[in-house]
């Protein structure tokens, strides 16, 4: 079985108003593709900075230029279509309650976990760099990974979401000094507690990076701890739907990944990796 779950129906323009593209045209060439790709499932998860609600979770001044739709609105949108209901729920420190109390207004069947931003900065939004703020890449990699860590702990999510996002810019921003595997320690033994899913993303490869969310050396850690795995292309686009699976179900299988995670109103079930 291959699974799609974090797609976005529109681009990240703050101007891609819904009517453009929660539609049932726009949905059915998003199916199309992943058809043709042979995914089974396929699911939404829009940014949740995109509705008007995520300000009672986060006053950011990212959020407040892009929080212009409605939740519950969405979320019957979706489900009128053949689409899994998911979102994609930035952790926030400190909001936990609040990220809590927006999950529970709706009935998902999951929920996508993401690190983008450390206090004020983001690891991805030239507007926002963290690193013109600290470009430590040792501080920067631990912070990352402790913040990725308090995510899985925080019993918010289904999936986390490109779980290396840190390494986004590739070789733009500074690599960490120490041995990458020693900033990861934090976030696989908290995965390994939680049971928490892990995103393999081939996003990443369209990224300044040009590689798949999560590096091989965590994702050995993770297989190690004993991880669940998720897949993903975080489309935004349809033509993005299941791109570059072909060459992420190849590292997978080297991966000794042989299940995938699959779900419906936030119950999960394990099956075999097509």
């Amino acid at each position: 079985m291959l699974t799609d779950y974090h797609v976005h129906l529109r681009p990240d323009d703050p101007d891609a108003a819904p009517d453009e593209y929660f539609t049932e045209p726009n949905v059915d060439r998003y199916l199309e593709v992943a058809a043709e790709a042979g995914i089974e499932e396929l699911g939404v998860s829009e940014h949740v900075h995109r509705f008007t609600q995520a300000l009672d979770v986060w006053d950011h001044e990212f959020w407040r230029e892009n929080a212009r739709d409605d939740l519950s609105a969405y979320c019957e949108f979706v489900r009128s279509t053949p689409l899994r209901l998911g979102i994609e729920m930035d952790y926030v420190q400190g909001a936990e309650d609040r990220i809590a109390g927006l999950l529970d207004s709706q009935d998902f069947d999951y929920v996508v976990g993401s690190v983008h931003f450390l206090g004020d900065g983001a690891v991805d939004h030239p507007d926002f760099d963290v690193w013109g703020r600290d470009g430590d890449p040792d501080r920067l990699w631990a912070r990352y990974f402790e913040t990725l860590a308090e995510a899985a702990r925080s019993g918010l999510y289904d999936i986390l979401a490109h779980p290396d996002l840190i390494k986004y810019w590739g070789g733009s921003r500074p690599r960490p000094r120490r041995d990458p595997r020693f900033h990861y320690e934090p976030a696989v033994e908290a995965i390994a507690e939680t049971g928490v899913a892990v995103e393999v993303s081939t996003a990443g490869l369209r990224k300044p990076v040009a590689e798949i969310y999560p590096a091989p050396a965590l994702v050995e850690m993770c297989v190690d701890a004993g991880a669940s795995f998720a897949l993903s292309s975080d489309a935004h686009l349809p033509e993005e739907v299941g791109r570059d699976y072909d060459r992420a179900v190849e590292l997978m299988g080297e991966w000794a990944i042989t299940e995938l995670c699959v779900f419906e109103h936030r119950e999960r079930r394990l099956e075999p990796l097509g």
